[in-house]
Formats: structure tokens, sequence, C-alpha cells
């Protein structure tokens, strides 16, 4: 069996994808600009994230749950997401994504990339319709760098030979304890502080900094 060379683990809105999916649902919900208010300020770290979150989910309650496949229309990859996740998988890495949204949402995205890992939070259905409550445990920026250590363990990795990507305060412990830590088109509370920056948003440009750290991928 061939030994995996290395991990990469990305947020999912604003990195993975160009928009913030919650914000999306909020427009349907027809309570856009105060979700997109809260998400700015949780993303920038001036809220605690589950409370920001409970309070934006809660919003969203009496949407339908067909809600979902409305909302992958009008979401979009970063550039660059294909030729990353391609390119890192084609040299033996594995690839994953740990996400503050959706898994009715982000299960899609890493479906059609093919990605190795994926963690989200679920929101509660009851009789087809949003209870605009959350079921199971919240993805905090705890449980997002719990996943990156989990994974990396699974692989037989150390965090040295980890990868972290993603632009909110809730990204940043990942980011903080991966080999390469990158602020992908971040806030500037992430920028101050993550090791490497990404300030064009092309995914792709993440191999560049791997190589050269690396040597190689």
């Amino acid at each position: 069996m061939t030994k995996t060379k290395g991990l990469l683990i990305m947020d999912v809105d604003s990195t993975l994808i160009q928009e913030e999916g919650i914000d999306l649902l909020g427009e349907i919900a027809g309570s856009g600009a105060e979700i997109a208010y809260i998400t700015n300020r949780a993303m920038n770290g001036e809220l605690d994230f589950a409370e920001a979150l409970a309070a934006r989910v809660a919003l969203l309650k009496g949407l339908p749950e067909t809600v979902f496949s409305e909302v992958r229309k009008q979401i979009h990859f970063t550039e660059g997401a294909r030729d990353l996740v391609a390119a890192l998988q084609a040299n033996g890495w594995k690839v994953g994504v740990v996400s503050g949204g959706f898994h009715e949402t982000v299960d899609d995205l890493a479906r059609e990339l093919g990605l190795d890992y994926v963690r989200a939070n679920h929101l509660e259905i009851v009789d087809g319709q949003l209870t605009g409550k959350t079921t199971g445990d919240i993805v905090t920026k705890e449980v997002k760098l719990a996943s990156l250590k989990k994974w990396a363990a699974e692989l037989g990795l150390e965090l040295s030979q980890t990868v972290a990507m993603g632009d909110g305060a809730n990204d940043l412990p990942m980011i903080l304890a991966s080999g390469i830590g990158i602020a992908f088109h971040a806030k500037p509370v992430v920028r101050e502080q993550a090791p490497y920056q990404i300030n064009t948003p092309n995914l792709a440009l993440a191999l560049d900094i791997i190589k050269e750290v690396k040597g190689d991928l």
C-alpha cells in the first residue's frame, strides 16, 4: 500500500467556494442582510462561532428542505479548486474539508471534487422543513483543529506533513498547528497570524507554496 505523502484540509465557505452558504440560505429566507452581518462578525473573530451559528440558523426556520438544491445552483467553486485537489491527489496526498457550514450542501461539493474527508454541521429537518436548529456537535475552531489531528493520525502523518487553509478566525487554530498554514483571501485577523498568505482568489496558488516549502509535492 502506498503511503500517503501529505494531507491538505481547507475551509469551505469563502475558501473552497466563493460564497458563504448560510448567507445564500438567509437570502431565500428573507433574512439575508441580518445573517450576512452576523457571518462577517463571526469570521472576524468578534463573536463566538457557536452562538453566531445558532442565531443565524434560527432565522432559517420554516425553509423547505428543497432549498438546498436551489442554493447549490448559486454556489461556485473558487478558481483553482479542481486543479489543487487533482494535483495533490495525483501525487499521493489526501484532501479534506472541515466546515462551519452544512453537510446538506457541503457533501455534494465534496462528492463532485472527490474529496477524502468531510466534516460539517447538520441542520435539523422535521416534516420537510428546517426547524431553525442544528443537530449533533457544532464545528467550532476546536473541532476544526481536532479534525486535522485525527485525520493526520489516521494516515500516519505528522502535523508537519499537513497543510491547512482558510479565511476566518475559526480556521486559525488548524492553520497555526499545521506544517503549512495558509490564510486564503482571509480576514485581517487571519492574515496577521498565518505563516503564509494567498491574497488572490486562486486555490491552485497553494501548490506553489507547498513546492517552495517542501521542494516537491
